[in-house]
């Protein structure tokens, strides 16, 4: 009998798979690959430090200034804005922790952790929401590292401005956009697809020298400003220009969109963490990072645009355009000042980038397909969509900045929520890996059809207490109370998702839950995910699930001490 011959098509197809355990079966091939197993310990490589200047690093970033600047735009003095920055970022790096100690202890990313929520396949679209949301902020992202690459060539060459008298400008004036900007914004990408390469566990020493160098930019920015203004006094003066009632909400939102500005990150916190060499290394480390370096940054970015008002007579929120202005006004040593600068931000840009969109798209993009898309190859997906899209049109105005960014935030607070109150109230810490890559129906994990309807019911009415207020702020008439709603829309839709979801737990109980506190994270040492020739989980690895061990809640045997065996 003659042997039969593989197809062309079938070459082919292995050809564009990644890499994968072997002996997996089809389904399997849709749920994990090398980018989506476990971290083995050989790649446990982040230290506390090295999330330290991961966060150091990421606070210096032209995003972060404009966000602490235009709280001073719409209407609050400088202290006023920067007491936001605190609340709302030391919040944020309590939410950064609790969703990266899941990472950290079982190191496992955002795509699987969510399978433990929403379902083995119906995690697909909260991961799919992640990712596309990604894609869109690395445009935005590319886009302002493209206004860093305009400054550096513009004080080199003069005639590179966006007036369009030397250089042709294809572009309406109702796009927000020029054709020097376009190109500048095409230069930033271009040179963005190299850091894309490199595997997480490595991109770290990115951040180490982003942290020495972008913070000794932002310095010298900051005094060259004050020296201008003629010291702090004139800008520690300038009052708020509103008052009452109007002050307080404005004050509300400000707190609001430094939380929003970390909305994707605290949903993908645990790509990261899961790299992590012990869950501890993961949450002091990241727990006072966060509000000390981005309040560094943007305390820095509140006295720069406050000296704006003092030095031109008007706010300007954005650096760059400030950054621009000196350009404008000085001679040589000002313009080499200016290149030196924006060539930091640049850096600072390109490292956020890979941190907060690169890396978590790819890590989402890799869970939608598995079998041919890694963590590299999705980061490339992610960078030919941020080139594609339109990102200028979402920075035309700093209330039209905000607006995106609480839009944004709306969405991911009902993930957030139901992730966290899946981990931290139903299941108490515990959860069995192997089982998170396993589509068989009989799963803990696969609920019904692969959907677990509990997490789907409490991530929609998430978003439904922000919808209404969502319509007014973007000019629709709505009543009051869902304006007031809206200007709190993290915390409503986290706490109303994850309170409905606990609830819905509680009234229909699901499998695979403990009964007290039990991470069993430590256990983990490799898991190999091929089936037995019996058709069982593997029994390679650390982790044992044994169904006469499942009467403590568990799928392990416990010690007298608590411990799992």
């Amino acid at each position: 009998m003659s042997e039969k011959v593989p197809s062309k098509t079938s070459g082919w197809v292995d050809r564009l798979a990644v890499e994968a355990e072997p002996g997996l079966t089809t389904t399997q091939l849709m749920l994990t690959n090398h980018d989506l197993k476990p971290v083995e310990p050989a790649r446990r490589q982040w230290g506390p430090w090295n999330f330290v200047a991961f966060w150091v690093a990421d606070s210096f970033n032209i995003n972060t200034w404009m966000i602490s600047s235009s709280m001073i735009v719409n209407g609050l003095s400088w202290w006023q804005s920067w007491l936001c920055v605190w609340i709302g970022y030391s919040i944020a790096g309590c939410f950064i922790c609790m969703t990266g100690r899941i990472g950290a202890t079982y190191h496992i990313g955002f795509p699987v952790i969510n399978r433990s929520s929403f379902g083995i396949w119906g995690s697909l679209w909260p991961v799919f929401n992640r990712a596309a949301m990604a894609c869109i902020w690395f445009g935005v992202q590319s886009w302002i590292g493209g206004g860093c690459v305009y400054l550096m060539i513009r004080a080199i060459w003069l005639s590179w401005d966006r007036d369009g008298t030397k250089i042709h400008n294809s572009f309406s004036e109702a796009s927000g956009a020029t054709t020097v900007d376009y190109v500048s914004f095409f230069i930033f990408w271009l040179v963005s697809l190299p850091a894309i390469w490199f595997p997480v566990h490595k991109v770290r020493h990115l951040f180490t020298v982003k942290a020495y160098v972008v913070p000794c930019a932002g310095i010298a920015f900051f005094i060259w400003a004050v020296v201008r203004a003629g010291g702090v006094g004139p800008i520690v003066h300038q009052p708020a220009t509103k008052s009452g009632s109007a002050l307080g909400w404005e004050f509300v939102k400000g707190c609001m969109s430094s939380i929003a500005n970390f909305a994707t990150l605290i949903v993908n916190d645990a790509d990261f963490a899961r790299f992590a060499g012990k869950p501890k290394d993961a949450f002091w480390s990241q727990l006072f990072a966060i509000p000390i370096g981005f309040a560094v940054t943007s305390f820095i970015g509140i006295i720069v645009s406050s000296s704006s008002t003092v030095i031109y007579g008007e706010p300007i929120w954005n650096p760059l355009d400030l950054l621009e202005r000196f350009i404008d006004d000085g001679g040589s040593a000002q313009r080499f000042g200016v290149f030196v600068i924006a060539a930091a931000f640049a850096l600072a840009q390109l490292g956020t980038n890979i941190a907060a969109n690169s890396v978590s798209a790819g890590t989402d993009l890799t869970a939608l397909l598995p079998r041919f898309i890694n963590i590299r190859r999705g980061g490339y997906i992610c960078a030919v969509v941020g080139l594609a899209m339109c990102p200028y049109t979402l920075l035309t105005s700093a209330n039209q900045f905000t607006t995106y960014l609480s839009a944004y935030s709306v969405f991911l607070s009902s993930i957030a929520g139901v992730m966290v109150a899946d981990y931290y109230l139903v299941r108490r810490g515990y959860l069995e890996i192997k089982e998170l890559y396993d589509a068989r129906a009989a799963g803990p994990y696969f609920f019904t059809y692969g959907f677990h309807w509990r997490g789907y019911a409490a991530y929609i009415a998430g978003i439904l207490i922000n919808v209404v207020g969502f319509a007014g702020a973007i000019g629709r008439e709505v009543p009051i109370g869902a304006t007031y709603i809206y200007n709190l829309n993290f915390f409503c839709g986290f706490i109303v998702s994850g309170g409905m979801y606990w609830g819905l737990c509680k009234l229909f109980p699901i499998p695979a839950c403990s009964e007290r506190w039990m991470e069993v994270g430590d256990e983990i040492d490799d898991v190999r995910l091929a089936y037995e020739a019996d058709g069982s989980l593997s029994r390679s690895g650390s982790q044992v699930f044994d169904d006469d061990k499942r009467a403590n809640g568990t799928g392990y045997e416990l010690r007298d001490d608590g411990k799992a065996v």
